[in-house]
C-alpha cells in the first residue's frame, strides 16, 4: 500500500508541472503570457506603455539587452521589437530564455505572436543575433473596468545556458572531428 501511494505521488508530482503550466497559458498567473496567430484585427484608442527588460543567469557570458527600451502600444495594435544577444565567451553556447509580464494579471492580456523565447539559441563565439517579438495587448482588457489603472505592462526575459538533450547534441555536432561528421 505504501509503495502505491509512493509511486502515486511520484506521477502526480511529475504531472503537476505541465499542469501547472498549462494553468499559467490559459489564465496568465504568474505573468505568463498568451500566444495568438494573429492579432485581432480591432485596434482602440486607449494605449498602454509596454517597457522592456532583459537579464541572464550570472554562469551564461551573453549580453542580452532589447534594442527598445518601451513603445507606447494601442490595445489590439501589432508590434514589432527587438531583443539583441551576443556571445562574448570563446565556445559555442545554445541559450533558453524564461519570460513573464508584469503586473502579473497582465499575462491573461499579452499575446506573443512571435517570440525567440519558443526555440533554443545557439551562439558562436562573438555572435550576435537580434530576435524579434511580435506582440499585441489583446482589446478586451478594455472591457474589464479593474483593469483601467494598467497603464505600464513590463515584458521581462532571461536567458540560461541550454541543458537539454536538443543543446547537447547540436553543441557535440559542431565540436565532432570533421571524419566523424562524414561518416568515416
Amino acid at each position: 500500500m505504501v509503495a502505491l501511494a509512493g509511486s502515486a505521488m511520484l506521477g502526480l508530482a511529475f504531472a503537476s508541472v505541465p499542469l501547472y503550466e498549462l494553468f499559467c497559458r490559459v489564465t496568465g498567473f504568474g505573468g505568463t503570457t498568451q500566444v495568438a496567430t494573429a492579432a485581432p484585427g480591432r485596434v482602440l484608442e486607449r494605449t498602454v506603455r509596454v517597457r522592456f527588460d532583459a537579464s541572464r543567469d550570472a554562469n551564461l557570458p551573453w549580453k542580452f539587452e532589447p534594442l527598445q527600451r518601451e513603445v507606447t502600444v494601442r490595445l489590439g495594435e501589432e508590434k514589432l521589437v527587438f531583443y539583441r544577444a551576443t556571445n562574448v565567451s570563446q565556445r559555442p553556447i545554445v541559450g533558453t530564455s524564461t519570460y513573464n509580464v508584469l503586473p502579473d494579471i497582465s499575462g491573461q492580456w499579452f499575446n506573443k505572436i512571435q517570440c525567440f523565447c519558443f526555440t533554443e539559441q545557439l551562439l558562436m563565439p562573438g555572435q550576435s543575433i537580434e530576435m524579434p517579438v511580435v506582440f499585441f495587448v489583446d482589446p478586451d482588457m478594455a472591457k474589464e473596468r479593474r483593469y483601467d489603472g494598467i497603464s505600464t505592462i513590463t515584458l521581462s526575459y532571461t536567458f540560461f545556458e541550454a541543458r537539454t538533450d536538443k543543446a547537447r547534441e547540436l553543441l557535440s555536432r559542431l565540436t565532432a572531428p570533421a571524419d566523424s561528421k562524414r561518416g568515416g
